[in-house]
């Protein structure tokens, strides 16, 4: 396929432009997987899970791949930039696509920040100004504050002259990242390895199945996983997007989750018996606000810890660069949805919507304001993206329906088996999560509701909200909510223990599940809100025998 075939509709006067390949696709992929959550992740899980936290990476990855596999199929059929907003725009209409945009925006703009935050904390060991701790915690000083500026301001920059200049600068990155993630895996092992650590201390679950589960939301694993998106947000400027988006969507998981669970396995069995003297939960060692660097140090791998040292700079800011791309998508995914100012999408000469990037950046900023480090953003995250997930299973399932014979490039088996369980993934994740975490994301959803109102009563919507087809919305977000207040995870009431909780979320999300399906937007309305979006697909994909 030519670059001359792909080209994008016009906004504006510009193009989005098809400039990256399957390759640079995946790696943006696994770049924003690989970011700061590695560095954090073992050390938290193991806390948490102890040497459990082996099953925890595994079942992490397994429920975030019933989660790519929709996405791959909705982005292979329609490659459209900002996909997770807009897919829900094509299955349920203005409401739902509003509320799946609002909460992904939120989560989104705040990854940059983290990152930044996470590289800066790190950097601290070299320049000692850049970070201080307020009641034990490290935040961003002055010093620092200006720092974290300057590069939210780099990655902007590099986003403003195109997406061609990103995807170059950012393969050469994760070539790097993956190297040294793969070499601390193997150095810690072959240094040393101790069988024992998997069973003594408390045996394989110290902690219980409880610790197991709730370590996927709460130590970072999730949080460390949720970079596949990049394979759908950027397909509208994929070269080959029906081959590039699925094999960038679940590569990246699949390559990720080997690393990692890799990772783990030598990080237990690297630790020192010392620090497991008072059991997993109160692991510690010295220097373990690095806890690779400081592994590698006690190991006598001075080397190792100066690689990491350098690397926790590297990779977080090389993830940030990314979210800064996708935000700026969103946001114009959002204005595509008219669920959001139209001057978002607007695009500069290089096919990239300049005012969505420049937005990106000063919520950015405003971000550091309330949540100065990175222990007090990472819950916020995971829980608002995980959540924002939950309609891209429910968006497969309706366009099936609705387009049953519509080519579909990549096509997730069994039915609605898979959608299924990757809606009960995702609302089990935000279970996990806990209630003083969720509370907070609850009232920000609140929050955009508000602004919708706001935004309607001032210029109204074109097509209307269908409420109708996005009235699952409702039962979905108030059940989750309660079942979270009521369940036995970070703050909840305890009425629900650990196998009702299990099944409460099955019945809610079989429930909400089945409502969608059946209060789906049209056929007639689902070829209405794709009509213009069609001028973008590369090939045409109009219905079609199997």
């Amino acid at each position: 396929m030519t670059k001359g075939s792909t080209k994008a509709s016009e906004e504006h006067g510009h193009e989005l432009r098809r400039d990256i390949g399957l390759v640079s696709l995946l790696f943006a992929g696994v770049g924003s997987i690989i970011g700061s959550g590695w560095l954090f992740g073992a050390f938290n899980a193991a806390k948490e899970a102890g040497p459990g936290a082996v099953v925890s990476w595994s079942l992490g990855a397994l429920m975030v791949l019933t989660i790519a596999l929709s996405y791959a199929e909705l982005g292979a059929m329609f490659p459209v930039s900002g996909g997770v907003v807009r897919y829900p725009h094509f299955g349920f209409g203005g409401f739902a696509s509003y509320t799946a945009g609002w909460i992904n925006w939120l989560a989104a703009a705040s990854v940059a920040p983290i990152e930044v935050e996470a590289a800066l904390q790190y950097a601290t060991n070299y320049v000692p100004w850049l970070t201080h701790k307020v009641a034990g915690v490290p935040v961003l000083a002055p010093g620092g504050y200006a720092v974290a500026v300057a590069l939210m301001a780099l990655f902007c920059f590099i986003n403003f002259y195109g997406v061609k200049w990103f995807a170059r600068f950012n393969t050469a990155i994760v070539w790097w990242k993956l190297f040294i993630i793969v070499l601390v895996a193997a150095a810690l092992m072959i240094v040393r390895f101790v069988p024992a650590h998997f069973t003594a201390f408390g045996g394989f679950t110290p902690l219980g199945w409880h610790g197991v589960f709730s370590s996927i939301a709460t130590s970072g694993i999730v949080f460390s996983y949720l970079g596949f998106r990049q394979g759908i947000e950027l397909a509208g400027e994929s070269e080959n997007p029906h081959v590039a988006v699925p094999v960038a969507v679940i590569g990246s998981v699949v390559i990720c989750a080997l690393i990692y669970v890799a990772l783990q396995i030598s990080f237990i069995g690297a630790l020192p018996d010392a620090a497991l003297s008072a059991g997993w939960a109160h692991l510690s060692f010295a220097n373990d606000f690095g806890p690779l660097a400081g592994v590698a140090k006690i190991l006598g791998l001075g080397w190792l810890a100066a690689l990491l040292y350098f690397d926790a700079f590297v990779s977080p800011a090389d993830t940030g660069l990314i979210y800064t791309t996708v935000t700026a998508r969103l946001s114009y995914a959002m204005a595509k949805n008219e669920n959001a100012p139209q001057s978002l999408a607007r695009l500069n000469k290089n096919g990239v919507p300049w005012i969505s990037l420049i937005l990106s950046f000063v919520v950015g900023l405003i971000f550091f304001l309330p949540f100065p480090g990175w222990q007090q953003l990472v819950g916020f995250i995971t829980s608002a993206s995980v959540l924002s997930f939950g309609s891209g299973p429910l968006t497969t399932g309706a366009l099936r329906r609705a387009l049953p014979a519509q080519r579909r490039p990549f096509r997730v088996p069994c039915g609605d088996v898979i959608p299924f369980l990757a809606f009960w993934s995702s609302n089990l994740i935000v279970y996990w999560t806990g209630w003083n975490t969720n509370w907070k994301l609850f009232v920000a959803v609140g929050l955009g509701f508000v602004l919708l109102a706001v935004q309607h009563l001032v210029r109204g919507s074109k097509h209307g909200y269908d409420w109708k087809a996005g009235s699952w919305v409702w039962p979905w977000l108030i059940g989750l909510g309660l079942v979270s207040r009521f369940g036995s995870f970070d703050g909840g009431t305890g009425f629900f223990q650990f196998g009702t909780g299990f099944a409460a979320l099955f019945v809610l999300s079989l429930i909400v599940y089945v409502w969608a399906m059946k209060v789906r937007l049209p056929l007639d309305k689902v070829k209405a809100y794709l009509g213009e979006e069609l001028k973008e697909i590369p090939e045409p994909i109009a219905e079609q025998a199997p």
